[in-house]
């Protein structure tokens, strides 16, 4: 009986202590301080499979940037509608040309951030997502950007 005990202690330890430190990396992660628009680029995404980005050559973290008519307030408006439509996501900062939103993943809260830069000379919507921690994202930024791809897209050749 009472190895029986230990073994039960033990193996919910095994399980609750990973469970614990993926939870404590969560509450902990900070947005990078390289966000944001410099000289018409955003950050350029880090040496690993979790990020995408329109501005990027690697083609494993390369997308196509969104084309758009109009001006910068309707293509901003449209991502913003976008976004409203994905689950656990909230604008975080808004300017003329540049949002950007955190996206956080269902049961661990980690955190991705979700950039969109609206190139009003080139008439194309530059975006960029990256997962705050890890190395992998199993998928989930470039799915998230062909969703929105698919949403302002769509909006915009509505309009």
């Amino acid at each position: 009986m009472l190895k029986k005990n230990r073994l039960l202690r033990l193996t919910i330890v095994a399980i609750i202590a990973p469970i614990c430190t993926l939870a404590g990396f969560s509450l902990m992660s900070k947005a990078p301080t390289n966000l944001g628009v410099q000289d018409g680029k955003l950050a350029s995404c880090p040496n690993s499979p979790n990020c995408v980005s329109t501005q990027e050559k690697d083609p494993s973290q390369k997308m196509e940037p969104i084309p758009f008519e109009g001006d910068a307030a309707n293509a901003i408006a449209k991502i913003k509608e976008a976004l409203t439509k994905l689950p656990r996501t909230k604008i975080v900062e808004e300017k003329e040309h540049y949002l950007r939103a955190e996206c956080a993943s269902l049961i661990f809260r980690f955190v991705d951030d979700v950039e969109f830069y609206v190139d009003t000379e080139a008439h194309l919507i530059h975006f960029r997502s990256a997962a705050r921690v890890g190395r992998s994202d199993m998928g989930v930024n470039r799915d998230r950007m062909q969703k929105i791809r698919g949403e302002v897209t769509g909006s915009l050749t509505k309009d």
